[in-house]
């Protein structure tokens, strides 16, 4: 296969390791420190996982462990969608078994969750892993959305595990991921037997963290691709003086992504739709206000602009928000009938006639194409696949017809031409960033300490990352103590709770003293490539989030 010269140059870089992780292993033992609960809903979840609720945090620390002298067989699951460092995390995974004893094996179960199910996998050696190291992708086992929920697809993990005498199977995913790897874990330990199942922190969305996970692996360098888009389409803006850009940016559940590109690209407006659903913002709030600044940049000449939009806005806003829960139940309770209907008309009907009456004129406000992109397929939990609803140019018509208002009473507010965009896939396979190359390499490398420990149940923990690596803290935590009960397929199920933007943080708080200057004066910053070689502040730099969180 043909290389580029960087390609080369990645498959060649040392990634960094925390001190701890440096040591020999013998010589690393686990700290535990004192009971944990659920993130809430603690006595529903402690009912659900009876064996595994409750365990200790851990942290490793110098210490004498002989435990590296047995032979292990860890399988390893890539689950969900793309975030760059994945393959970095099996890396680590795999240079720490083999440094424990040559004789361990890594087992790539291939195609996500499917292939544990199907009995699928290749032994991983170093050919293959030193093909990946330092790469973006899933491309060397694949990954999938499968889920590993029922007591059947359990029955055959454990066959599986029994049939090649896997005694550990390692789950690299996000929320719904690692609640999966959590029951797996809990049926393991109840039924008796010794297979430790971890997991390990993926998505780019940046809403799997809590005080232990400080950020999710991916997160970096998809708002470092995306920041550097944003900045060139900023260039162009400034340059052209004759565009609005309305750009959507990938976080389903939370605005990370939208928040964190902002502070590094400083554009003249940014929706976080946490802020959104706390002020109790209408559709019509949100227009009004980018209408506002429109107007005002146009008084100063300035004819152009860049606003940014997290892709689940839609479903921040309180009445739409509403709306989507009516229509998720109504698909849910009429699957049949709802399914039989040929016509994106026919159903838009059907729907329309079962809503509230504040459901229906909501739905009745917006414009057909976005009626119809909330009734298109759900995705696997039952929900609408915001990811398909545009609305950046949702909010591009109802400026546009604000604006029109604007004008008819009499104010000035200049041309209105717009684009719009989607960053979306361009950030999930990127090259990972120093960061990701090294925090993914850790995490690794952490897991297979996790199962040396036999700490099932446990996610991999690497934290004080806005530190150099080497003063990186590296443990564990109960996956149990990140969930919460959520209703699901209209019943109530346990799953890791998501980490919304707090609007009492810092990185709000930084982006909120700011975004009326940016507003209406052209303050763009233009973040450039990721780089990988140079100046330490320049190449291993965080996240502008991180940083602010971490700021002592």
């Amino acid at each position: 296969m043909n290389k580029s010269p960087l390609q080369i140059a990645r498959y060649a870089y040392n990634p960094k390791l925390p001190q701890i992780l440096r040591e020999d292993l013998n010589k690393i033992c686990a700290s535990k420190g004192g009971a944990t609960s659920a993130a809430s809903d603690g006595e529903a979840i402690s009912r659900l996982f009876p064996n595994t609720y409750g365990l200790p945090k851990v942290e490793f620390v110098k210490g004498e462990n002989k435990k590296d002298e047995k032979t292990y067989n860890v399988g390893v699951i890539l689950s969900g969608g793309q975030a760059p460092g994945g393959h970095n995390v099996i890396c680590g995974l795999y240079d720490a078994l083999k440094k424990a004893n040559p004789a361990n094996q890594l087992f790539g179960f291939c195609g996500g969750p499917s292939g544990i199910l199907e009995d699928k996998f290749i032994i991983l050696n170093d050919e293959i892993i030193n093909e990946y190291r330092n790469t973006g992708g899933f491309d060397m086992i694949q990954s999938g959305r499968t889920k590993l929920e029922t007591q059947e697809q359990f029955a055959v993990c454990s066959e599986v595990c029994k049939k090649h005498s896997i005694n550990a199977i390692v789950i690299i995913g996000g929320d719904d991921s690692n609640t999966n790897a959590a029951v797996l874990a809990e049926y393991f330990k109840a039924k008796g037997e010794n297979v430790c199942v971890v997991g390990c922190p993926k998505t780019i969305d940046g809403d799997l963290k809590n005080e232990f996970i400080e950020t999710s692996f991916g997160f970096d360098t998809a708002c470092k691709t995306y920041s550097e888009l944003i900045g060139n389409i900023e260039r162009d803006a400034n340059s052209a003086q004759k565009y609005w850009h309305f750009i959507r940016l990938m976080g389903r559940s939370a605005s990370h992504i939208a928040l964190e590109c902002a502070i590094q690209t400083q554009p003249n407006i940014c929706i976080v739709g946490e802020e959104v659903e706390a002020k109790n913002q209408s559709l019509e709030d949100i227009t009004n206000y980018i209408a506002s600044v429109v107007a005002k940049r146009a008084e100063n000449g300035n004819n152009f602009g860049v606003c940014l939009v997290p892709e689940g806005l839609i479903e921040f806003i309180p009445s739409v928000k509403v709306l989507i829960s009516e229509i998720n139940d109504l698909v849910a309770e009429n699957e049949k009938e709802f399914g039989a209907l040929a016509t994106t008309a026919s159903k838009i009907a059907y729907i329309e006639s079962l809503l509230t009456t504040d459901s229906k004129r909501v739905f009745n406000s917006l414009p057909q194409a976005i009626e119809a992109q909330l009734l298109l397929d759900r995705d696997p939990h039952g929900n609408v696949q915001v990811s398909l609803i545009e609305t950046e140019k949702l909010l591009i018509e109802t400026v546009k017809a604000k604006l029109a208002a604007m004008k008819k009473e009499g104010k000035y507010c200049g041309k209105f031409a717009t684009q719009n965009h989607f960053f979306g896939y361009e950030g999930r396979c990127a090259f990972p960033s120093n960061f990701d190359s090294d925090y993914c390499y850790s995490l690794g490398y952490n897991a297979f300490l996790l199962i040396r420990d036999n700490l099932t149940g446990y996610i991999s923990s690497v934290r004080n990352l806005s530190a150099p690596a080497d003063q990186w803290l590296a443990g564990g935590i109960p996956i149990t103590m990140m969930m919460n009960m959520e209703q699901r397929h209209g019943e109530q199920k346990p799953v890791i709770k998501k980490a919304l933007v707090e609007l009492d943080g810092a990185p709000f708080k930084y982006f909120e003293s700011k975004r009326e200057i940016w507003a209406v004066d052209t303050c763009f910053t233009y973040p450039g490539a990721i780089q990988y070689f140079g100046p330490s502040e320049v190449c291993d730099r965080t996240t502008s989030t991180l940083a602010l969180e971490n700021a002592k």
